[in-house]
């Protein structure tokens, strides 16, 4: 899934915390990039669509995973992994504030389910301690843009705020940051650091597989869709529904799965491809849709489905070499592994009403073809 959101927020949130944070400190404290936590791209600056991992991206997600009840068509998180990381702790016998505010955060998620929106908040900056610091600030200001004493941290608040609205938000995002720091010196960074080590492999092969073959292929998609350049995050936690925001031609990122074995790391392109026409997806949707039918929640049904679709159509066109893997992944995704005839069980799972299938391929031709 993607998130549109304005440059100017996003980026003012990252300043001010360049401005703010020491270095180093807290999970995240640096910005992972390449195989084994390192870019090993002496050319990594200049890299188009680099890949990479991001701790504090991570420590975010897993956060959401272990409090969300996660009832989307197509997953965000990987099935199980709440109660595999349940499983670790209590082997190592550990207990960290994120299990103690459990149930209060999750009340808070249930009472307002726009919360889960927050999950894209980490995309827009550049370590956990810039993240903390911006939510410290954001906190002791009430979220009252009066209270900033620069630009900087104004925009860091106003960008926060879109998120957390109300006193009940801000006291739950004050306390999901404190639980994730004791999460991460507990239990989640030696996981994550050793995760990194275990699946160096893989990511190098993801990166391989992108920059060498499937970028290119769809690199005129990207272009015309206002998505020349940006970064890809593999992210331990996700699944088919990947979260990603789009901020202009050279500043998004796409945060995809990270495949648990080199067998596997074409997942990582799948979820690409799907992330990469949320744009023409949505508007396929909302073109082609009632006010009455986004009021009934039916909309909602519609996007996941035509973003997956939408990823298939991609596909078919670049490299239609992945193609029935890719149905193959999104059909285990949704928990419908296809027993006879791939095709016509992907159609089946995600169907669209014919306007908005037919939307979404004149679409993607006009894409592709450059007008």
């Amino acid at each position: 899934m993607k998130q549109f959101i304005r440059t100017v927020a996003s980026a003012g949130a990252i300043v001010v915390l360049g401005a703010c944070a020491s270095a180093g400190g807290g999970p995240g404290g640096t910005v992972t990039t390449g195989p084994g936590s390192v870019n090993q791209n002496p050319g990594a600056s200049t890299v188009v669509w680099p890949v990479k991992t991001r701790e504090h991206v991570d420590l975010w997600l897993h956060g959401f995973a272990l409090l969300q009840e996660d009832t989307t068509f197509v997953p965000f998180f990987k099935r199980g992994y709440s109660t595999n990381m349940i499983v670790l702790k209590n082997r190592a016998n550990i207990v960290t504030q994120l299990d103690a505010n459990r149930d209060r955060l999750r009340a808070r998620l249930a009472a307002n389910p726009s919360l889960v929106n927050a999950q894209f908040v980490p995309l827009s900056f550049a370590s956990w301690g810039d993240l903390s610091q911006a939510v410290d600030i954001f906190v002791r200001a009430n979220g009252d843009l009066r209270a900033a004493s620069s630009q900087q941290q104004a925009s860091a608040i106003a960008f926060l705020a879109a998120y957390f609205p109300t006193s009940a938000d801000r006291d739950w995002l004050r306390l999901f940051t404190q639980s994730l720091n004791d999460e991460s010196s507990k239990f989640y960074h030696s996981y994550w650091t050793e995760q990194q080590r275990e699946r160096s492999n893989v990511l190098d092969l993801v990166d391989t597989l992108w920059q060498r073959t499937y970028r290119p292929r769809i690199q005129r998609f990207l272009n015309n869709t206002q998505q020349a350049n940006g970064e890809i995050l593999l992210s331990l936690p996700l699944d088919g529904e990947g979260r990603s925001v789009t901020n202009s031609r050279q500043a998004n990122t796409l945060t995809v799965t990270f495949p648990e074995r080199p067998s596997d790391a074409v997942q990582a392109i799948y979820v690409i491809a799907h992330e990469a026409v949320g744009g023409i997806a949505s508007t396929a949707v909302s073109d082609n849709t009632t006010p009455e039918q986004r009021r009934s929640g039916v909309v909602e049904r519609y996007q996941s489905a035509a973003a997956v679709r939408g990823g298939a159509l991609l596909l078919e066109r670049t490299s239609p070499e992945l193609l029935e893997g890719y149905m193959r992944y999104y059909l285990t995704s949704v928990n419908r592994p296809p027993a006879g005839n791939v095709q016509s069980a992907f159609i089946a799972a995600f169907s669209l009403p014919d306007t908005i299938r037919d939307a979404l391929t004149r679409q993607l031709d006009v894409v592709l073809g450059g007008i």
